[in-house]
């Protein structure tokens, strides 16, 4: 199975990126995101073997957490720069709060034997993956849609466990498991 960690969008704003996805599907044939897959990657796994699933919620159980996160979305940005991208996202503005959970994680996947992430960490909702598409018209509408940010901030209460499965148009992610904020060790 193939796994990682995020944050789930809150409500409101799961509205305000199906207006935002409304506008730009049509001005390029990227591959986009269906609504259902957007989220906050925390932390990467990767490859994990079904049958150590109990050993990994474990260690994600015992994640040091204790306040809601608040989470705001600022801007559109390209992974890995504007000029060569591979990847379209919402940019989510970087709080200390946020970088210490994705830490506490990092450190708890270490136990049951995840690599650390060589990358620092960037905050985003991927919208849509790009190969060798035109993305012209898509860059012209994101640069008259910045009126829009920050999109409404929202309290992250809690993480989750990811699966991601390949479909027939595209990955489909499972929610596995959830890990409220408040518990875990302090």
């Amino acid at each position: 199975m193939r796994l990682f960690t995020g944050l789930a969008l809150a409500p409101a704003v799961l509205q305000q990126a199906e207006r935002i996805l409304e506008e730009l599907r049509p001005t390029a044939e990227v591959r986009w995101a269906p609504l259902s897959n957007l989220h906050i990657t925390l932390a990467f796994i990767g490859s994990w073997d079904e049958a150590r699933l109990p050993d990994l919620q474990a260690a994600l159980a015992g994640v040091a957490r204790c306040e809601p996160i608040a989470v705001s979305i600022t801007g559109f940005g390209f992974f890995p720069n504007p000029h060569r991208p591979h990847s379209f996202f919402l940019a989510v503005k970087r709080e200390p709060a946020l970088e210490g959970l994705v830490s506490n994680i990092e450190a708890a996947l270490v136990r049951p034997g995840c690599a650390r992430e060589d990358r620092p960490y960037t905050p985003h909702v991927t919208l849509a993956r790009i190969a060798r598409e035109n993305i012209t018209q898509l860059r012209f509408q994101i640069a008259s849609m910045n009126h829009l940010f920050p999109i409404e901030t929202f309290e992250a209460t809690e993480f989750h466990l990811y699966e991601s499965r390949p479909g027939k148009s595209g990955s489909v992610y499972t929610k596995l498991a959830a890990f409220p904020f408040g518990v875990g060790s302090q």
